[in-house]
């Protein structure tokens, strides 16, 4: 069973910044995009909001929220998306939950990483 692997949560000040990191347990095969979520405080799960995706051949998005802070990239040889979050807000409080899709099999996803932004 492939695993996704998360690290780099925890707590920083407002205005400071984080560097989250997704890696499979294993290689990968058919992996067509990958991404995060992440689910506020008090929030349902059903309500978690998708942050930012990378897409095969380079497409990217992101939340309206964190357009211009937040950097999704992806290194394909090592089946590992990162998430560089800078001038980081109180209100970007949750965990982070990344997720990979594949083609012909269901989504795979991470276990979650807190991230607190507080002074």
């Amino acid at each position: 069973q492939v695993q996704l692997v998360e690290s780099g949560g925890g707590l920083v000040q407002p205005g400071g910044s984080l560097r989250l990191s997704c890696a499979a347990s294993r290689s990968i095969f058919g992996i067509y995009a990958m991404g995060w979520y992440r689910q506020a405080p008090g929030k349902q799960r059903e309500l978690r909001e998708l942050v930012a995706v990378s897409i095969n051949g380079g497409s990217t998005n992101y939340a309206d929220s964190v357009k211009g802070r937040f950097t999704i990239s992806r290194d394909n040889a090592k089946n590992t998306v990162y998430l560089q979050m800078n001038s980081l807000k109180p209100e970007d409080t949750a965990v982070y939950s990344c997720f990979a899709d594949q083609y012909g099999s269901s989504r795979l996803w991470g276990q979650g990483t807190q991230v607190t932004v507080s002074s």
